[in-house]
């Protein structure tokens, strides 16, 4: 019968050809990319912000204004630029100063960064008055007035005063978490005249902006985030509707891929419902609706809230002590600990030697597979060892060829044992491998540091490549062909034909052939990284690489094939004690072979 034993030598310098025509390509891409940002950064302006009342045109929102009746007021600090609508007192505009959005038609990122704009956020207080009447003041017109860092917008209803302050801090020496806060403060007077309510519908309604490359990849990171309990507990919600009614919010906020909106209510949200829905196609990703009350003393309404816009940094977020960090979706429990205290302290580490992000991730994953060498030999020396068994296990199916697969079965384990084989161990580097993989799937698309970085042909490591693109869209693969994705579905099939000779097929009828489902893996891992981070398949490009040049390694140079035949013999000559998983095997394996034979004694009867 003949064997899969490998690749030898001139498979050997196929794959190093292999690897420098890969290696010649991206560093092509790479000169051209630099010459791009160069040329980028000579186009850019920087924007000046002026702290003054200014007058403009807007669409007819509310049906009894007219637009030049609306006025807009401006504050601005080092991070933020915040503009303030006469229409409701609310937040009409917030420019991330030091961050640029994705810009499809240019393919870069070179817009500047609107959390809010062209409407697409809105809130406002709701109440009743005592004849009955919805009144909320979204719809109301305010009066702006700046001072300093203060805007301070007044309304007046049937007699009542309703006041929506906000201060930015605009000390340059202040810290950055106070930068990205917008303090917000509710006053009414003679409120109470007007309503009896005691207590107010803060209702906002928010959509999503495309801010990033990857579209599917950003919408599936856009959701509700909140906590309460004083802080202390957090939940999220990216499915269709959130329902809180019984906790009291400490904040509520809209998380997207890099950066979050978040209100944050000094005395809580109560009876806090939401709902979205996914837009398809356009400006925008998602529509959320948020609905949670407020407390009214008197029926007046004087409440403070902070409107918090800001990357989501995980040292700023960690700054706040508010529980900002759990928004940043690295993983719960072990994969979480992964992410902050492993990946992240060694990314920053090495990014601080002053070398470009693409290398930084090629060290790290060095790094990683230098802590899981010992693993990994073991399952080298493991597939070794099933190698040099395997004419015993040929053997064993020839001489019981027409035998119950049960018994085949036995018999083979029998082999494995006076071998000293375990097959489980095996199973580790695969096992290892899962949580980090995670960790890793949750690593990249949210650490915004990578956030904007090229390398190669890749010109954001948190998203795809599209180097090749397709005349016509593919189900589950889409419009374009990632090159980083490509290289590692290559790579993985290598691995795979190199791993899967000495595996053993199941013997039982109606099994799977486990070569096949090994092959068919690295196919469906293109359509899987095909839209994901670039940085991912790059991480696993590389990976797989130092995995085929680890095998061949040990193959020709460390294991001896020799010396472990020896090694086995010696182990079939020592007593062996039957572990506690092979005795639990034999065990299943004699009960059902004791139901088999029932079953066919009373076929027989019959």
């Amino acid at each position: 019968m003949q064997q899969n034993n490998g690749i030898d030598k001139s498979q050997m310098i196929s794959f190093a050809v292999l690897c420098l025509v890969l290696f010649g390509f991206m560093f092509y891409f790479q000169n051209k990319q630099s010459k791009e940002e160069q040329l980028k950064a000579q186009q850019q302006k920087t924007e000046q912000v002026k702290n003054a009342v200014k007058q403009t045109q807007v669409s007819n929102i509310n049906p009894n204004v007219t637009p030049g009746a609306i006025q807009t007021a401006t504050l601005a600090n080092k991070e933020l630029n915040v503009e303030f609508s006469s229409l409701g007192g609310q937040v009409s505009k917030v420019q991330l100063s030091k961050y640029k959005a994705y810009n499809h038609k240019t393919d870069k990122a070179d817009l500047p960064l609107y959390l809010i704009d062209k409407k697409n956020s809105n809130y406002g207080f709701q109440f009743k008055d005592k004849t009955g009447k919805v009144i909320n003041t979204k719809d109301l017109v305010f009066s702006p007035v700046i001072n300093g860092s203060i805007a301070t917008l007044t309304a007046n209803y049937n007699g009542a005063v309703i006041q929506f302050i906000y201060t930015l801090n605009n000390n340059p020496n202040a810290e950055l978490k106070d930068q990205y806060a917008l303090d917000f403060k509710v006053r009414t007077k003679g409120l109470a005249a007007v309503t009896a309510d005691n207590k107010a519908d803060f209702i906002w309604d928010y959509n999503v902006r495309n801010l990033e490359k990857g579209r599917a990849q950003e919408q599936s990171h856009s959701e509700f985030s909140y906590a309460f309990n004083n802080y202390k507990d957090y939940d999220y919600d990216g499915r269709t509707e959130m329902n809180e009614e019984k906790e009291t919010l400490n904040w509520i906020g809209v998380k997207q891929q890099f950066f979050s909106s978040v209100i944050e209510a000094k005395n809580g949200f109560t009876q806090s419902k939401g709902s979205q829905e996914t837009i398809e196609e356009g400006e925008y990703l998602k529509k959320l609706n948020f609905e949670g009350f407020v407390q009214m003393t008197g029926s007046e309404l004087n409440q403070d809230f902070t409107w918090y816009f800001m990357p989501l940094d995980l040292p700023l977020l960690k700054s706040y002590d508010k529980n900002f960090d759990e928004i940043l979706p690295l993983g719960w429990s072990f994969i979480g600990w992964m992410n902050r205290g492993f990946f992240m302290p060694m990314y920053n580490i090495i990014a601080g030697w002053g070398i470009t992000a693409g290398w930084v991730i090629f060290l790290m994953t060095i790094i990683v597979k230098l802590i899981l060498s010992p693993i990994m030999y073991k399952q080298h020396k493991l597939s070794a060892m099933m190698k040099v068994i395997r004419p015993e296990i040929d053997e064993v199916n020839v001489k019981l060829k027409d035998a119950d697969p049960m018994k085949k079965q036995q018999a083979t384990m029998e082999i494995y044992r006076k071998a000293g084989v375990n097959q489980m161990a095996g199973c580790l580097p695969a096992l290892v491998q899962i949580p980090i993989f995670y960790a890793l799937f949750r690593f990249f698309p949210n650490f915004i540091d990578l956030r904007g970085k090229g390398f190669w042909f890749a010109k954001d490591l948190t998203a795809y490549d599209d180097l090749i693109k397709l005349p016509f869209k593919v189900p589950f693969l889409g419009d374009h062909l990632s090159v980083f994705a490509l290289a590692c579905t290559i790579v993985i099939l290598i691995y795979t034909v190199m791993t899967s000779g000495n595996m053993q097929q199941p013997q039982q009828e109606g099994m799977p052939n486990m070569k096949v489902l090994m092959y068919i893996f690295p196919i469906t891992f293109l359509f899987f990284l095909n839209t994901s981070a670039s940085g991912l398949s790059w991480y696993y490009f590389v990976s797989n690489a130092i995995n085929i040049l680890i095998i061949l390694v040990i193959k020709y140079w460390i294991l001896d094939e020799k010396k472990i035949h020896a090694q086995i013999q010696a182990n079939k000559e020592k007593p062996k004690s039957e572990g506690k998983f092979q005795k639990r095997m034999r065990e299943m394996m004699e009960k059902a072979q004791e139901q088999q034979k029932v079953q066919e004694q009373q076929r027989k009867k019959k």
